[in-house]
């Protein structure tokens, strides 16, 4: 059992835990409520007052905690950065060692600049933590990032979201899975997030635009670095149809330590979280638990029986998760009220025949989800190997079957 998740679920459903608002002692909730307001009130330059944050955003080794607890003493990022040695030390909760980065606030004013002319360059916007825009799920998270770095539709971020994720490394069963559901959920207006990794992630994104839908990309790395390479497609389309969005400055590398950071935004962002395919012990389950300390909703895809990459998404239904095959399932769960304004990919569309000879038929009526060998659809439709290879290519291209490892054939729904 992956540590931490014992006590957090039940036999017969998930619990959340509701988590302790963004805040220090004295009450940083408190300070978040009149900053936003002083904000909109302020005649400070708009970029006068990102510099502010983005400063504070990358003073080594303060992180959100202890930019909290500053902000919550001083009352704004220009009055934090403009206090003295021993007043910042004075502060309650502070490590000298936090505050070494203070040293190099000329250096990081620069560099506050020069993210802000690059993020104008690449087209984007960087979002504070009082910005009206910032999502209120996430500023709620015990650790919100200070700012964040966003490329496409902002607007989204207030949405009704989920998110989903799962195994880099999927079967063409769950790969199939993320693609229909995150196609479907998209039909209610609901925006996917996920993180733009290799499988599981990679065809939530896809499903989602298939069908002219909304999908938020949450990275580990700068906005201008693509990470997987392969996903340039992807993320291109992202940037246009969707958002991207880091907590990172521009240039940042993928390294791994950043990406259990990156899921606790994922997880944020989400009024659920949906766990398609994954290994008992994985990120996905740590994403799962940290939506639970969030007071999320969790949803598991139910794998096969035989797959280890599917142990993972098993293990949460045995302890309460919502079983889910349809986006449906997750609005209802969430009580959103919202109804589908089109087919999904789980719906008929009319005659499945339709345009097909009947050999072409007879050969879709004897495949089903579960993959078979050439041979066996040979015996089973008395097809020569040549006229099945040709009604193969046909059908594949038209959409109805998919070919997979080990020259073996599945019908799609």
């Amino acid at each position: 059992m992956a540590p931490g998740l014992r006590n957090t679920f039940s036999q017969d459903r998930i619990t959340p835990r509701r988590p302790p608002v963004f805040q220090t002692p004295s009450g940083t909730g408190l300070f978040l409520r009149a900053c936003a307001i002083r904000f909109s009130r302020s005649n400070m330059s708009e970029n006068a007052a990102t510099n502010d944050w983005l400063c504070l955003s990358l003073i080594p080794g303060l992180g959100p905690a202890g930019a909290a607890r500053l902000l919550d003493r001083f009352g704004s990022p220009a009055k934090v950065l403009g206090a003295g040695a021993k007043e910042l030390a004075a502060t309650d909760g502070i490590r000298s060692s936090q505050l070494t980065g203070f040293a190099r606030l000329p250096e990081l004013r620069e560099l506050a600049a020069r993210q802000i002319a690059g993020m104008q360059k690449l087209g984007g916007e960087i979002v504070s933590l009082v910005d009206p825009r910032y999502p209120d799920r996430l500023r709620e998270i015990p650790d919100p990032p200070l700012v964040l770095y966003a490329l496409g539709d902002v607007a989204l971020m207030g949405s009704h979201c989920v998110a989903m994720v799962g195994s880099r490394s999927a079967t063409t069963y769950g790969r199939r899975a993320a693609w229909l559901l995150a196609e479907n959920l998209t039909t209610y207006g609901v925006t996917v997030v996920s993180g733009m990794a290799l499988g599981i992630d990679s065809e939530a994104h896809y499903g989602a635009l298939k069908s002219e839908g909304r999908t938020i990309a949450v990275l580990g790395s700068g906005l201008d670095v693509i990470y997987p390479s392969q996903n340039r497609t992807l993320y291109d389309q992202l940037r246009a149809k969707g958002l991207l969005l880091s907590e990172y400055p521009l240039g940042t590398k993928p390294d791994g330590f950043r990406f259990p950071a990156r899921n606790r935004i994922i997880a944020g962002l989400s009024q659920g979280v949906v766990v398609v395919e994954a290994a008992r012990k994985s990120g996905s389950l740590i994403t799962a638990q940290m939506a639970l300390d969030f007071g999320r909703e969790i949803f598991a895809v139910p794998g096969q029986i035989d797959s280890l990459k599917s142990e993972g998404a098993h293990w949460l239904l045995r302890e309460g998760a919502k079983l889910v095959a349809s986006g449906s399932d997750i609005v209802e769960e969430l009580q959103w009220g919202i109804a589908a304004n089109g087919c999904s990919g789980q719906q008929p569309k009319g005659d499945p025949y339709s345009g097909l000879e009947p050999d072409g038929v007879a050969l879709l009526e004897q495949l089903d989800a579960y993959p078979l060998s050439r041979d066996e659809v040979c015996e089973r439709t008395g097809l020569t190997p040549a006229r099945l290879s040709e009604l193969l290519l046909f059908l594949e291209l038209e959409g109805h079957i998919e070919m997979v490892a080990g020259d073996q054939v599945r019908r799609l729904a």
